[in-house]
């Protein structure tokens, strides 16, 4: 008996038992679903989040002052100063490299902003910007326009708020273009309302109040501010070489000694993205260690119901090797059967998968992220279906091969 004959009388076995099949293939598919579907949610998740954070100006770097105290040699030393008004302006017009640079501060974090009689709670963030910041942060104007060169030369009261402060001032019934809202006292003119952009950590990135950076000056009065300065490069590839320019001129600006180390840091804004892909391996690993022990037991469950076939078929199989079916041939044959049913399964499965780890994405993600579709995970279910085959019709296919023809004829 030739092997295509061997797979032929597999085939036939496995047809002549339908409902088994169904079943054994359907526990097969639980476990490949259970390996695929959460593999195929958190690569969707990933996607998604990593779409999230290009939106966040993934491409963009900053340059910012520790502001926590440290300890060195038991003693503790003073933070470094702040990055004045005079070294951000400074930066900006002597950087050499190509990419668009924002110089910005925070007047506040928790702000009550009014319109009318309407008042927000006390958690807007007020920040003073240059004309540069909504492009550089990869914000989107909605409504209105930008801050021009002009607004900002002669420090005009105008403002672009974002789009959870605008709900939540003029409650989509009132245009909130060129209203006049006040913050801390002052009135400033709506000029622009920006896209809902979304945010990490509550940061609020949509219920933000930018204004033209001399005038937060002028509106923080005599406090102190600490400026920050954002870099925009045009491709990714080109950030490191940016990053190295940047901290030599802005050695050279601080004044920072000759073999001392920086009195600032230069922050990649795609550190929490890194972060996030270092934590989704960790999930992947779990992932898979869920769905290798549901395929265990499924693996468990088919290897039950071979060897109760061999028991059913024990005549056939004395019939098989008294017309000269070697103990090879019989062992092939269990073995196709058990590898073929894995395969049955392991398709249904990975369709399954497929399906419901794209749908946990989308209702996580809150629909904004994109249909994946994962090829290695896919490949990867379907080889570990006939790992799974081979590991369960092994011990199967040898019992049969080694029944004695006599002893099978007999069997009732």
């Amino acid at each position: 008996m030739n092997l295509i004959e061997n797979i032929r009388e597999g085939l036939r076995s496995i047809a002549g038992n339908q409902l088994r099949t169904i079943l054994t293939a359907l526990i097969i598919a639980i476990g490949i679903t259970s390996l695929v579907g959460i593999l195929t949610a958190i690569d969707g998740l990933q996607s998604s989040l990593s779409s999230s954070f290009e939106g966040l100006g993934a491409n963009t770097f900053s340059i910012v002052v520790p502001q926590d105290f440290g300890r060195f040699g038991g003693r503790v030393q003073r933070k470094n100063r702040p990055i004045v008004y005079r070294e951000a302006i400074l930066f900006k017009r002597r950087f050499p490299y190509g990419a668009m640079i924002s110089v910005s501060a925070g007047i506040t974090g928790a702000a009550q902003v009014k319109y009318e009689s309407k008042k927000t709670n006390p958690n807007v963030q007020v920040v003073g910007v240059d004309e540069n910041y909504v492009n550089v942060k990869n914000y989107k104007v909605e409504l209105g326009r930008n801050f021009n060169t002009n607004d900002i030369a002669n420090s005009m009261n105008v403002a672009v708020i974002g789009r959870e402060l605008a709900t939540n001032l003029f409650e989509s019934k009132i245009n909130p273009l060129n209203k006049f809202i006040r913050v801390l006292g002052t009135p400033y003119k709506v000029i622009g309302v920006l896209e809902k952009k979304g945010s990490f950590g509550g940061s609020g990135e949509d219920r933000v109040m930018l204004i033209p950076l001399d005038n937060g000056r002028a509106l923080a009065g005599s406090r102190t501010l600490s400026f920050d300065i954002t870099a925009s490069v045009p491709n990714m590839s080109d950030q490191e070489t940016a990053m190295g320019e940047a901290q030599g001129v802005m050695r050279i600006i601080r004044g920072d000694a000759l073999g001392k180390p920086d009195s600032f840091d230069i922050q990649r804004a795609d550190e929490l993205a890194q972060d996030l892909e270092n934590n989704s391996q960790m999930l992947r690993i779990g992932g898979f260690g869920v769905g290798f022990i549901t395929l265990l037991g499924a693996a468990i469950a088919l290897m039950n119901i071979m060897l109760v076939s061999v028991t059913e078929r024990t005549r056939e199989i004395g019939i098989r090797k008294s017309l000269g079916a070697t103990p090879s041939r019989i062992r092939q044959q269990f073995l196709i059967e058990a590898i073929v049913i894995c395969i049955l399964g392991g398709v249904g499965g990975v369709l399954l998968g497929l399906g419901i780890g794209n749908l946990i994405s989308q209702v996580v993600s809150q629909g904004k992220g994109g249909f994946v579709v994962p090829w290695f995970w896919m490949f990867l279910g379907l080889v570990i279906c006939v790992v799974v085959g081979l590991f369960s019709g092994i011990y199967p296919a040898i019992r049969a091969s080694k029944l004695d023809p006599i002893d099978a004829l007999r069997y009732e």
